[in-house]
């Protein structure tokens, strides 16, 4: 799950032409976090953390969570 996370996040911020740290400001989320999601061996996201992630975003987690990788 943490992988799929961490796959959508940089397809989204690929989209969207953003870095990761621009999207961690952005949430009001430390930069930290972002980067811990990234890395295989940092800890588990939570919920309220995708949530955050996904107001920077400004998509709702219905749509963050509609993707191939969740499926």
């Amino acid at each position: 799950m943490k992988s799929a996370v961490s796959n959508r996040l940089q397809q989204l911020c690929k989209e969207r032409h953003i870095t990761l740290h621009w999207l961690a400001v952005h949430s009001g989320v430390t930069p930290s976090t972002v980067y811990s999601i990234m890395n295989s061996k940092g800890e588990d996201v939570s919920i309220i953390t995708v949530k955050r992630l996904c107001d920077g975003l400004n998509i709702t987690l219905k749509e963050f969570f509609n993707d191939s990788d969740f499926q």
